[in-house]
């Protein structure tokens, strides 16, 4: 188990070698410079010169691609173009919000989905089954923007359980926090419950289907504990696929759900970052996205090697 630890822990560094490199390249080709979009069009040259000067723009890209890495390393992303303060305290206040959203999204998601495919796939051709992917179709062919302004429509302006918008601060309170997510975690959940439901239900006929389990039928056993003891686990391969991929979805991949309830989160930033041409924003933020993502693929490997023996075996 540690090798294949190891083993994957150096794809990972790896990934995030090759990730800084194309993030630096794709951001620097962009055309336009941005002291002198700061200025506006009436600065003059020399006011340009020196603002190029005090944010290091003038540096080769050599330079300046070694100076974000190093200062990556040590946690200072540098000074924000547009806020003049630190992106990293930028970033902590936005991820603040960002990712206990996704991982609230991702609860969601994963509570709903398991019963779900549990019940599709224990009663296959039945009408629940029929009922439930009917259902499961439903929410993923539903945008998430339009299901938000529903429940804001209902919940917030009609029923007023919830506020329409805006996050209160976690100084408020844990639980007040949390209610100003909740819509917004639901409606991010409903697509990823409905895509992983189907995903389980599948995995689960598939597995349900092999020799071993027939074997285990043969010798008496329930379906239900064929379906607990022997099925279920052999299925979560696929179905943790997926769970990673959500995740790295909800956390990055908010940007309309979080203006739909004005929510600072990283997606509003990178947004805003970049119709201000804030790039050292962009690249940071960009970067640690992507940083999550590799580890949460990380962690994802690690389970695989947790679910399946013959991984460990193999490696």
């Amino acid at each position: 188990m540690l090798y294949y630890a190891v083993k994957r822990l150096g794809s990972l560094c790896i990934s995030l070698i090759i990730a800084s490199l194309v993030i630096f390249t794709c951001i620097e080709i962009v055309p336009g410079d941005p002291a002198s979009f700061m200025l506006g069009i009436n600065a003059q040259p020399d006011t340009i010169a020196a603002l190029r000067e005090e944010l290091g723009l003038n540096q080769s890209l050599t330079q300046r691609y070694f100076g974000w890495v190093g200062g990556l390393l040590t946690g200072d992303l540098g000074t924000s173009y547009t806020y003049r303060s630190p992106v990293s305290e930028i970033v902590a206040d936005r991820i603040a919000i960002s990712l206990p959203l996704a991982i609230y999204a991702l609860s969601l998601t994963v509570l709903i989905a398991f019963p779900v495919g549990l019940i599709a796939a224990s009663k296959r051709g039945s009408v629940t089954d029929v009922s439930v992917m009917g259902a499961t179709q439903l929410g993923i062919a539903i945008p998430n923007f339009w299901f938000a302004m529903l429940m804001v429509l209902i919940f917030a302006i009609n029923l007023r359980w919830f506020s329409a918008g805006g996050f209160p601060g976690w100084d408020a309170g844990f639980w007040v926090a949390m209610k100003a997510l909740t819509l917004p975690a639901i409606a991010l959940a409903l697509p990823q419950a409905s895509i992983l439901s189907r995903v389980m239900r599948s995995s689960l006929l598939d597995t349900l289907s092999e020799d071993y389990v027939r074997t285990a039928r043969a010798k008496g056993l329930t379906r239900r504990q064929v379906m607990w003891r022997h099925a279920l686990r052999n299925a979560l391969i696929p179905v943790l696929t997926i769970i990673g991929l959500q995740f790295s979805f909800l956390l990055a991949g908010a940007i309309i759900i979080e203006n739909v309830f004005f929510l600072p989160g990283l997606g509003r930033l990178v947004f805003q970052a970049i119709t201000q041409r804030d790039l050292i924003v962009v690249e940071s933020v960009i970067m640690l996205l992507v940083f999550a993502v590799i580890v949460v693929n990380f962690l994802v490997d690690l389970a695989y090697a947790w679910v399946d023996p013959r991984l460990r075996v193999q490696s």
